[in-house]
């Protein structure tokens, strides 16, 4: 946001209303929020889109960026201004939806993307403006990823908007998918949806080297569980040796994060 914040002028930032968090359940505002405020830009943080269209309209705004809103954009929120980019962190049309980067490596992907779209309706479904390719080292992790990646999104949505309507091309995602061979099939399964407490267990059925990704994909939050050991706790590093999973990095209830060799000689002790 500072970013953008230095080149352009920015009307207003829309984020997510304050929400209770922490064990007190105090009202906490988004990061968005806080860092919006510390540079001095005026927040808007409506509970619905819908009703926020006027207030849009009297900002009189030439574009609209949006990144990780976790809801949908109606059209006529869109119709207030001449463009609308979505910066989105997946090789669309894959990995469209709310956890992008987790889905890519969970299913052991070596390569992810930036696409910056001209939004539509639909939950990123845009016709693609910029889309830069990254690769995902084999051992990465979900926050690494997401923190390499950063800048390089703030750098391509000052670009997209620097562009003058017309001089690019928009290329719709269906022809995209055409031309890397990828089918309506494997757009579908890539869907990604909000991440729900069943997504954090460790399937120990599954092969080692998926569920090491599944591990990657998590950490360092909200960070994958099991019980495999007889009480719940957090995996942050694992690796594959052969057909096993070793642990490097766990969190026991109530503790700091520790090595897993040391966390299973600790349980071994209390089993005597």
């Amino acid at each position: 946001m500072e970013h953008l914040a230095r080149l352009h002028d920015i009307a207003g930032v829309v984020t997510q209303p304050d929400r209770p968090a922490g064990r007190g359940q105090k009202l906490t505002p988004a990061p968005v929020k806080r860092a919006a405020e510390r540079i001095g830009l005026r927040v808007f943080t409506p509970e619905k889109l819908r009703p926020f269209v006027e207030d849009a309209r009297a900002l009189a705004p030439e574009a609209f960026v949006v990144l990780s809103y976790g809801k949908i954009v109606p059209q006529a929120l869109l119709d207030v201004v001449p463009v609308a980019f979505n910066v989105h962190p997946s090789r669309l049309p894959l990995y469209r939806g709310a956890t992008p980067m987790q889905g890519a490596i969970r299913d052991g992907r070596t390569e992810t993307a930036i696409s910056v779209i001209a939004m539509d309706a639909g939950m990123d479904t845009g016709d693609i403006v910029l889309q830069q390719r990254y690769p995902i080292g084999p051992e990465e992790t979900y926050g690494e990823l997401h923190d390499r990646l950063a800048p390089e999104s703030a750098t391509m949505i000052s670009y997209a908007l620097g562009l003058v309507p017309g001089w690019y091309r928009r290329r719709p995602q269906d022809e995209v998918a055409r031309t890397l061979g990828i089918s309506d099939e494997e757009i579908a399964r890539t869907v990604t949806h909000p991440l729900r407490k069943d997504d954090l267990a460790i399937d120990w059925t599954q092969p080692a080297q998926r569920n090491v990704d599944h591990v990657r994909s998590l950490s360092p939050q909200p960070a994958a569980r099991t019980d495999r050991f007889g009480e719940p706790i957090k995996v942050l590093r694992a690796h594959a040796d052969g057909d096993d999973v070793v642990l490097d990095l766990v969190v026991p209830p109530g503790r700091a994060a520790m090595p897993g060799d040391v966390y299973l000689r600790s349980i071994a002790q209390r089993r005597g």
